[in-house]
């Protein structure tokens, strides 16, 4: 098995990592044995694990996890599928009007 892993940090910052030891890994991060964003702010607090049948799925989660906002992230860690999906919406919804915008001079823009 694979795992994908959220640790909280002493700043309240968010770490996300993959191992396939999950002990041996967060073990690391908590004694802060291997130099990495965690082993300046500790101490860290697992908050979240979720296992995968291989490495491949686990890092591509681990990857979906790091581009997400904190807001995301939190609602990951709450298993709150609903916002989860809320704020996935929001995102798809706004940047490509964003990108739209940015494309088109301000003067040929439609009236809205």
């Amino acid at each position: 098995m694979f795992y994908v892993y959220i640790l909280k940090c002493k700043d309240g910052s968010y770490y996300t990592g993959h191992t396939d030891d999950i002990d041996k890994r967060i073990n690391e991060h908590v004694r802060g044995e291997t130099p990495s964003y965690t082993s300046k702010r500790l101490p860290v607090t697992l908050v979240y694990m979720q296992e995968f049948p291989s490495r491949y799925e686990a890092l591509v989660a681990e990857r979906q996890i790091k581009s997400w906002g904190r807001n995301k992230k939190e609602a990951l860690i709450k298993q709150n599928w609903e916002l989860i999906s809320l704020l996935s919406k929001r995102r798809v919804r706004s940047n490509p009007s964003r990108r739209f915008a940015r494309q088109i001079p301000q003067d040929e823009r439609p009236a809205e």
